[in-house]
């Protein structure tokens, strides 16, 4: 039978009853999260950069930034495998630190009901950066979840949604951190020098409020039996971090690690074996690339420049000089390959083929796909440029498979994956 004593209102302190909470074990989540999240913000914003949005509308899956897209700069072709990193750290991080954040999210529960709602202008402010970051950070969470399993059914795209959400999201954050981390690094550092360190009893040093304030002591006044020890709970939390980690990070390598990447939607095997047995984000079929379509007789390439249009087939363009690249394919979902050897004609040799030589300018892409996102794409001066850029007409000694873009597509060093498009039927130089 429920104890008569306890209160049965969340508003009541006595309410919540685990004696686990306390600022202690708060703030080394805190801590955790304040490195963890900020990485997160800084590579999801260079990710987003590597769009080149402010180049085209066609690239730009958020048109109404405005101010919010102050950093954006011309995204570099060196490394070569940039994107793959930054984009690969942004989601198999993300990923690794769910466990902390639902433990962070448990262990200030109490604050969330706490009474009365301010007691000061800094306790108000306090409050509100606390239910933006809360609602922020499982918007953040889920939203990126959902777009790496690839069953993306949150309503609206994704794109505007999780970019507006993580400025809304980091904002509080800031705020939030900049009230809360000196308390934080003060009461982590008062346990180690009180001795109770992590594997102390769950009673013991947690005292006050993490501002010293008792109205906001996470400490319960009537604590159940203790049933962990904080170094139990932070190796529960730890331990679910890493299985989530060992569980999404192969799907950056190729082999038997991918394997191991059962929470991934592209985690899994390669698919198929050979030349063309290196992962894709889409298949010809859910493209709506058809035999007749990319046919030696159907299919031309149409280049259009400063002094006309030239069309051409397969055959003219095995004809032209060939030359041979090592890059991965990356995608926004996390996902990336090792280096691929392609081979096909430079981006700048093509430029040249319609008056623009020296120099080469902005390139326009469209592909004969029918159906889903990046049917066009714009990709900057430097990316054509870049001696390794091409359109591929083969990958590792091999023409492409019908999936992997038969019979051209783009590859460009550090581009996003859906950059490099498949299936290419016109490519425009000049003024975009």
């Amino acid at each position: 039978m429920r104890d008569p004593d306890v209160p049965r209102l969340p508003t009541s302190p006595g309410f919540w009853r685990s004696p686990l909470r306390g600022p202690w074990f708060t703030s080394v989540l805190g801590l955790v999260l304040l490195a963890g999240i900020t990485v997160l913000f800084v590579t999801g914003l260079v990710s987003y950069a590597a769009y080149n949005p402010d180049l085209s509308p066609v690239n730009d899956k958020t048109p109404d930034k405005g101010i919010l897209g102050f950093y954006l700069f011309a995204w570099p072709t060196d490394p070569h495998w940039l994107y793959r990193l930054t984009q690969g750290v942004h989601v198999t991080l993300g990923i690794t630190l769910i466990p902390v954040l639902l433990a962070k999210l448990w262990s200030v529960v109490p604050r969330l009901f706490a009474l009365p709602p301010a007691r000061s202008l800094a306790h108000a402010l306090e409050r509100i950066s606390l239910l933006l970051l809360v609602g922020g950070a499982l918007f953040e969470f889920v939203t990126g979840v959902l777009n790496v399993q690839l069953d993306y059914v949150f309503p609206g795209s994704f794109y505007p949604l999780h970019f507006y959400g993580a400025w809304v999201f980091f904002t509080a954050f800031v705020v939030h951190a900049v009230l809360k981390a000196p308390a934080a690094v003060r009461n982590v550092r008062r346990m180690r020098e009180e001795g109770g360190g992590v594997g102390g009893d769950v009673r013991g040093g947690d005292d006050g409020g993490e501002g010293g304030d008792p109205g906001d002591s996470l400490v319960s006044p009537r604590p159940g039996p203790p049933t962990v020890s904080r170094r139990g709970a932070l190796w529960l939390v730890g331990g679910g971090s890493l299985l989530l980690f060992g569980t999404s990070a192969g799907r950056s390598f190729d082999g038997p690690l991918r394997e191991t990447a059962l929470l991934t939607p592209h985690g899994g095997p390669d698919p198929g074996s050979g030349p063309n047995g290196f992962q894709i984000n889409k298949t010809a079929r859910y493209a709506g690339i058809t035999a007749a379509a990319t046919s030696e007789d159907a299919w031309r390439l149409v280049l259009t420049g400063r002094t006309g249009t030239v069309r051409l087939s397969r055959a003219d363009l095995l004809r032209l000089p060939a030359h041979s690249s090592s890059l991965p394919i990356a995608c926004v979902e996390g996902w990336s390959t090792s280096d691929q050897w392609w081979r096909g004609v430079r981006l700048r040799d093509l430029a040249a083929l319609v008056g623009h030589d020296g120099d080469p300018p902005d390139l326009f892409v469209e592909s004969l796909q029918r159906r889903g996102a990046f049917r066009r794409a714009a990709l900057r001066a430097n990316q054509v440029a870049d001696p390794r850029s091409l359109l591929a007409l083969s990958v590792n000694g091999e023409d492409l498979s019908p999936d992997h873009g038969y019979p051209a597509r783009i590859i460009v060093p550090a581009a996003p994956g859906v950059l490099n498009t498949k299936w290419v039927a016109r490519m425009t130089f000049g003024d975009l």
